[in-house]
């Protein structure tokens, strides 16, 4: 073994008598380091992405989401409430209730969701680390009710924090009579704004955060919750608290954990993220080519060493491991460089953000990127296979002629 790799490292490394086997080699080296580099690169855009999107997701997503299988609605039930808030794991919980409506501040209109949370919200998720102006506070100390539009919500509208003109509410009304007056068929409430948040655009131009006592009497909807939102304690095992939320919750009720909620959003992810991988590697094959061109002019030009070495007493077996040690050094440095400039690169983006993002509906101005340990396993694993298999087809048939030739 040691002698078959420094005899490939002597070939490798050494003037050849044909100068273009010096350029066909370095190619090589060059296309497998591009292609690993792109690999390395690729994939930590793919992981900055993800976690960019999962923390907006995370923004307003809970750990455990409990909603109603059939319909918009439930009430819930005091005494699963209390067994809920006594499974251990779960830290705090919180009842919200979600209706479409009718905004109207001063001679705008628009239309967006209005979400009634309690006062456990703010524990449940972070919106309150995410105000753009004021505070997220839904009542103040005299129970007064105040909202919390979306950034995209208070600038189609309007909407400041001045506590002079109120926000107008509407939404369908359940009463039976008629009306020739259209605004009769609406419940209207006036609220004032407390505070703005800000998180992504999307959200933003869709949600007003309400208390849910407001909503429920708005929507003439007494008791009833669109979904029980559950913060975990993050050292306990997610998995058993899931378990036995879903046990609590076994009949007409759905229990989502943080990938269910956005589960088309991950599998997209991943879909892409694998085709990327796929399409990155197929450029890695067509680059090892190089490596089969290279093997067969060495191979070819070093037929008189084939001979020596033969005459010394080397088998069939060490001169084959010879050029494919020949073919997968190629692939070694073109991986090793490839990792460090890949790392660079990336280490570059992170410090730097050298590569702007032109939507302005994301809340950083340069593409995010993330190293995880687990690429750089990953990729130099699959430019190895490729490289031994690049290596092994060309010098299994050829010396099979050479060896042959001469016995």
């Amino acid at each position: 073994m040691k002698l078959s790799v420094y005899i490939a490292k002597r070939y490798l490394f050494a003037k050849k008598s044909r100068n273009a086997i010096n350029i066909i080699s370095g190619v090589s080296v060059a296309g497998v380091t591009v292609g690993t580099m792109a690999l390395i690169i690729v994939l930590s855009v793919f992981n900055g992405l993800e976690k960019l999107v999962s923390s907006i997701f995370n923004t307003f997503d809970p750990d455990i989401k409990i909603t109603a299988a059939t319909g918009k609605t439930f009430t819930a039930d005091s005494s699963m409430l209390k067994q809920l808030s006594e499974i251990e794991g779960i830290a705090v919980y919180s009842l919200a209730l979600e209706e479409n409506a009718l905004l109207k501040y001063g001679d705008r209109q628009y239309i967006a969701t209005i979400k009634g949370v309690d006062g456990n919200y703010a524990a449940v998720s972070s919106i309150d680390s995410s105000m753009w102006e004021g505070e997220f506070t839904l009542k103040s100390g005299n129970e007064r009710p105040y909202a919390v539009p979306g950034l995209g919500v208070s600038q189609y509208l309007g909407i400041r924090i001045n506590f002079v003109t109120p926000l107008s509410i509407y939404v369908p009304g359940h009463s039976e009579g008629t009306s020739l007056n259209a605004e009769d068929a609406f419940n209207r409430k006036y609220i004032f704004p407390s505070g703005i948040f800000e998180v992504e655009k999307e959200y933003d131009s869709k949600y007003v955060y309400l208390p849910i006592d407001f909503v429920r009497e708005l929507t003439e909807k007494e008791g009833a919750v669109s979904s029980i939102e559950i913060k975990t304690d993050k050292t306990a095992d997610q998995e058993t608290i899931e378990k036995n939320v879903k046990k609590l919750y076994s009949e007409n009720f759905l229990v989502q954990n943080r990938y269910e909620q956005q589960e088309i959003f991950y599998k997209v992810m991943k879909s892409e993220r694998l085709a990327i991988f796929l399409i990155l590697t197929l450029i890695l094959v067509i680059a090892s080519f190089n490596i089969i061109g290279s093997l067969t002019m060495l191979i070819i030009e070093k037929e008189r060493d084939i001979e020596i070495l033969k005459s010394l007493g080397a088998d069939n077996n060490l001169i084959r491991k010879i050029f494919i040690f020949e073919g997968w050094l190629i692939s070694i440095i073109g991986a090793v460089a490839g990792l460090v400039l890949g790392f660079f690169v990336c280490w570059l983006q992170q410090r730097f953000g050298l590569v702007r993002l032109q939507s302005e509906s994301l809340i950083m101005d340069a593409y995010p990127v993330v190293l995880k340990i687990r690429d750089f396993i990953i990729v130099p694993l699959t430019v190895l296979i490729i490289g031994y298999w690049a290596a092994w087809y060309p010098v299994r048939y050829l010396t099979r002629k050479y060896l042959n030739k001469n016995v």
